[in-house]
């Protein structure tokens, strides 16, 4: 029999494109950059299962040009870019990376949350540009991070990691979500708050919801305004939560004190984007999981699913599975 056609659309870690490649015959897109569109749908013609990025949007037209696919396996906690609905009408399963990346991600969140209120970034800035010649006491004053109020805005894996990180600098953590979590509430001390409460009170608004319809821009003008002015943003989720128009003129004119993105809309983020100009602001390029053990793991989780994909089977972490009528692990 020959060997299902695969579509990798980026480089993955080694072991996971051998478990892959002992299994089906493979595509890969090895270059530094996502798959140009036109090049993904020129590719994804007789693949039988497509292994997946953020970068690379699935929708009616790829699914369209992509008659034999039988799954889609996007190695990414989240799957925004994939229209899952679209999959589920063709019996198409979708996998993704649940629960590997938590850790990982949720110490970048606060290595992002102790930057932005230390300053860290603009003293590295300072030193490298020959401006520091003697201490002073008001040089790059920032904001305790120990004692603050922490606010959480949506509950997930990720964001429960990080308020029990904040339990190690005594801090206050609120949060808002959609239901109440009452088991972690009761494990780390925490609150569930309304939006207006969690952006009144918190010192440092962590974001942590995942992008649909309900919550694209949900940060914008109005809830900024609604900051202290000596509040920190942090946003590890997705770029399109938080309006990055508002979010100029908020760092810009002193609504809040402080950003620190390692997301961004658009993604990537222009180098002549006004953002990047703010001393107040830090911006990475999406690296949550981005460490050598995570993104091998993610990489594995993604090939297990692709395969069992390919054989018939259930995915051992199915966004769609419950609505194909199979095992569900969301």
């Amino acid at each position: 029999m020959p060997k299902p056609k695969v579509l990798i659309t980026r480089r993955v870690h080694p072991d996971a494109l051998r478990r892959v490649e002992e299994h089906a015959e493979v595509d890969v897109w090895t270059e530094d950059r996502p798959m140009p569109r036109e090049e993904l749908l020129k590719r994804v013609g007789s693949v039988e299962g497509l292994y997946t990025m953020l970068t690379d949007r699935v929708d009616e037209e790829l699914l369209e040009r992509a008659p034999h696919l039988r799954v889609v396996s996007n190695m990414a906690v989240g799957y925004d870019n994939i229209d899952v609905d679209a999959c589920t009408r063709r019996g198409i399963p979708v996998g993704h990376t649940p629960g590997v990346l938590t850790d990982t991600t949720a110490d970048l969140a606060f290595a992002l949350i102790l930057a932005a209120a230390r300053r860290l970034v603009e003293g590295v800035d300072y030193v490298r540009a020959g401006h520091w010649h003697t201490w002073s006491p008001d040089l790059l004053l920032g904001y305790d991070v120990y004692g603050a109020t922490l606010g959480i805005l949506g509950l997930g894996r990720i964001a429960a990691a990080v308020a029990r990180r904040a339990q190690g600098f005594g801090m206050r953590v609120l949060y808002t979500s959609r239901r109440q979590h009452e088991e972690t509430e009761a494990a780390l001390g925490i609150h569930r708050v309304d939006l207006d409460t969690l952006l009144r009170e918190a010192d440092i608004l962590s974001i942590h919801t995942p992008l649909t319809p309900e919550t694209y821009h949900l940060i914008g003008e109005t809830e900024l305004r609604r900051m202290k002015p000596t509040a920190i943003l942090v946003n590890t989720a997705r770029g399109g939560v938080v309006d990055p128009d508002a979010l100029y003129r908020a760092l810009k004119e002193g609504w809040i004190a402080y950003a620190a993105l390692d997301v961004t809309e658009p993604e990537p983020i222009p180098a002549d984007h006004p953002l990047l100009r703010l001393p107040n602001c830090i911006v990475l390029p999406h690296i949550g999981s981005a460490t050598h053990a995570t993104r091998r793991r993610m990489a594995l989780m993604a090939a297990e699913n692709l395969l069992a994909g390919l054989r018939g089977e259930p995915l051992p972490h199915c966004v769609n599975c419950a609505q194909l009528g199979g095992p569900y692990d969301h």
